[in-house]
């Protein structure tokens, strides 16, 4: 069984935010696969379903980001997996719009989510990264985080999760390599290879 995570924080008013892109793309997935009506369990919304032939669930924290690892602590328990089992779908300033890649372990470059898994669970999870690019400007980073998606940034966001929902059976089977190219080309195929990196956040 695999456990993926979509880190965003709950509620309308975040749900368009370049932080919730890992939420977005849990959903794409929920949507392509056919996955069990979302619930409340774990401190989140969960649902169940199957990625090929890997049982697999499915979970949005409702902790806001900084406590997202009460929720992804509660899950593993429950289920009894191993942080290789889990696999985190986040936003990643230092990749660029439209960039996906796969990592285990590491470092957590100032992500609270992250930060907030590593210390309730361990560090050794997978981490799918879905870049969002960089402000230019440190001192940007939280309201660039906090902000919408401007509009033209929509349509690669959403060939992003189209992209990670498609490929999505391959990452259930443990072969993230595979996942993070077939991304790729399929990015590259529309076009999205190197998207306008946003300008200042929008007010």
């Amino acid at each position: 069984m695999k456990l993926l995570v979509g880190l965003g924080n709950p509620g309308d008013r975040y749900a368009g935010n370049r932080h919730n892109i890992g939420a977005m793309a849990i959903e794409a997935i929920h949507r392509r696969h056919g996955f069990s009506p979302w619930r409340r369990r774990f401190q989140g919304e969960a649902s169940e379903g199957s990625l090929g032939r890997e049982r697999a669930i499915l979970l949005k924290p409702t902790t806001y980001m900084n406590d997202s690892g009460r929720a992804v602590a509660e899950a593993q328990r429950f289920y009894k997996l191993t942080l290789a089992d889990i696999v985190v779908f986040h936003d990643e300033l230092d990749l660029p719009p439209a960039k996906v890649r796969t990592k285990l372990g590491g470092g957590i470059a100032g992500h609270n989510g992250l930060r907030s898994i590593s210390a309730h669970c361990g560090n050794d999870y997978w981490r799918v990264r879905l870049g969002i690019g960089h402000p230019g400007d440190k001192a940007l980073v939280h309201d660039y985080v906090l902000n919408d998606f401007a509009k033209s940034e929509r349509p690669w966001v959403e060939a992003v999760a189209d992209a990670v929902a498609d490929f999505a059976e391959l990452i259930a089977a443990g072969d993230e390599g595979t996942f993070q190219n077939r991304v790729h080309l399929a990015l590259d195929a529309k076009g999205f290879a190197n998207p306008k990196r946003p300008g200042k956040p929008e007010s």
